[in-house]
């Protein structure tokens, strides 16, 4: 079996799908994009197809290897998500090959299912307490919003009380056992950080998330200090080698991979074995499309220490499209009593809907972050 075309996709609302087909006519579907970057990450896809067409599809680590070692100049979002998308179809291709999901060649399932958020609230979170209460009313056990709008290096403690106001509503209406991820988005520098999390604790979030930007991670000593809430990071780290001093400072409690960012399906196994052995938990990345949420799953399927799994249905990013209008089997992702259980189909477990995606990739997108400016006109963190 031979590799003999690569082409992706821009679909809304800001995803990117690529096919790999073979001349078996077999073919693999991965979702490699960077949010507010997917042009470029398709032109890196496409440049890295010249390492592929031809090739056996079934070598999957040799492949990995040959799109990163090869190159002098490697690692970061672009490079990385254009790896993983593609990872993530020759896993699909495999999978498809023999018959049995991805998991299942990855030494099977050690769990039926694994539990799930929904997001609430949008970039500025306002009513989230209702919000809240009406997920949990469909069965969720857990939820995650963005805690703080734009927030100064030292900013005042009105904005402070802002999101403990939002975190003590979620808990008056929502009730004491629902679990809260508060993201602060890399919105918060280190000293504001620090005051938050100490404020919070009394709320019991199940987990603060990216207190600090991944370029500051060494502040997150500073940041565990005022707190025993458990700390996520990891959404922007791209390879086993950025985790690795994350790993070896102590002060992560929770690992965020994204399964199209860091690397795909190989890349993510290993960085979830290597969290393992640091008694460090596992809840991957995915605020993106069914691809990329069902390279999640079967990451989350062969990893013991994999507790939460994010998804985007209803994400306030999904404007016009969401994760279900892609796949032909709607029912594929069926969340019951806050989990989901895992695909059982061959490859990845989806059935991209092609006619729709091709239909939808006319209409493409432009999708970029907001650009936010603090009162002073400067540029602050989105």
């Amino acid at each position: 079996m031979k590799i003999t075309n690569l082409e992706c996709f821009l679909v809304p609302p800001r995803w990117c799908f690529l096919k790999i087909s073979t001349d078996e006519g077999i073919a693999g579907w991965g979702e490699p994009v960077v949010e507010g970057r997917a042009a470029t990450v398709k032109a890196a896809v496409e440049e890295l197809s010249d390492y592929l067409i031809g090739e056996n599809p079934l070598h999957i680590e040799d492949h990995w290897n040959k799109m990163y070692r090869s190159g002098f100049y490697r690692g970061g979002p672009i490079l990385m998500s254009a790896i993983a998308g593609v990872d993530q179809a020759l896993w699909d291709i495999k999978g498809k090959y023999y018959n049995a999901p991805v998991y299942e060649l990855m030494g099977g399932a050690c769990r039926d299912s694994i539990k799930v958020y929904s997001w609430i609230g949008g970039d500025r979170p306002s009513d989230v307490g209702k919000a809240a209460k009406a997920v949990a009313d469909t069965g969720f056990q857990a939820i995650k919003m963005n805690g703080t709008e734009e927030m100064q290096y030292i900013d005042s403690y009105s904005k402070i009380d802002e999101v403990l106001e939002r975190v003590a509503a979620i808990r008056e209406t929502a009730g004491r056992n629902i679990g809260i991820g508060i993201d602060f988005h890399g919105r918060v520098h280190k000293a504001m950080a620090k005051v938050l999390v100490k404020e919070l604790e009394p709320y019991r979030p199940m987990f603060i998330e990216e207190p600090v930007l991944a370029e500051n991670n060494e502040a997150l000593r500073e940041v565990a200090a005022q707190t025993s809430t458990p700390i996520a990071t990891g959404e922007r780290m791209y390879s086993r080698w950025d985790f690795k001093p994350l790993l070896e400072q102590g002060y992560v409690d929770i690992i965020q991979p994204d399964l199209s960012h860091a690397g795909g399906i190989t890349e993510c196994k290993k960085i979830a074995s290597m969290a393992e052995a640091y008694d460090v938990a596992l809840a991957p990345h995915c605020p993106l499309g069914p691809i990329a949420l069902a390279s999640c799953l079967q990451v989350d399927a062969t990893s013991h220490n994999a507790f939460i799994q994010e998804q985007s249905l209803g994400i306030h990013y999904n404007k016009g499209n969401d994760i279900l209008d892609y796949v032909k089997d709607r029912t594929v992702f069926e969340y019951k009593d806050g989990y989901v259980t895992l695909p059982k189909g061959p490859g990845l477990g989806i059935d991209i809907n092609e006619e729709y995606v091709r239909e939808k990739a006319k209409e493409g997108h432009q999708w970029k972050n907001p650009i936010w400016r603090h009162k002073d006109g400067t540029i602050a963190e989105w």
